[in-house]
């Protein structure tokens, strides 16, 4: 079995189906790993879920990822638009980076329009709730099979 994807996820994620359920929705991260390893494994393929409220771990957990995953899908949370450090420890990972966001940033206060997690990403995915975990799961298996 190849390397398993990495499912990062920054700040406050880990109150996924507490915090504004009106934003992100009533799943829980649970919720999220287990939508995900099911489609992973219909494509051969496993994932580790990681969360932390902390940037160097997140950044440690990608300097990880560069011996131990094929892939890594990112919702930064707010370090999206804040952390330059974590592009710099993206831009270190050489497989493919797909970045996800549960609401549609872009609807959202102007400051959540830029992302420094865009510059590295080989697609983005937003506003389909905790869905678009799963659709990266799926297009990151595209990804890894055309390498």
């Amino acid at each position: 079995m190849p390397k398993p994807i990495f499912i990062l996820n920054g700040p406050n994620l880990n109150l996924l189906g507490k915090r504004q359920p009106e934003i992100y929705g009533r799943d829980t991260l649970e919720d999220v790993e287990r939508n995900c390893a099911a489609a992973a494994a219909d494509h051969g393929l496993s994932i580790r879920l990681f969360q932390s409220n902390h940037e160097g771990v997140i950044i440690d957990t990608i300097h990880q990822a560069r011996d131990e995953a094929s892939g890594i899908i990112i919702n930064p949370g707010a370090f999206t638009h804040t952390s330059v450090a974590i592009l710099d420890a993206l831009n270190a990972f050489d497989g493919p980076v797909l970045e996800c966001h549960i609401s549609n940033v872009h609807k959202r206060e102007a400051f959540r329009h830029h992302s420094y997690v865009s510059g590295r990403a080989d697609g983005v995915i937003a506003g389909f709730g905790v869905q678009g975990y799963v659709l990266c799961v799926l297009r990151m298996a595209t990804l890894l099979r055309a390498a």
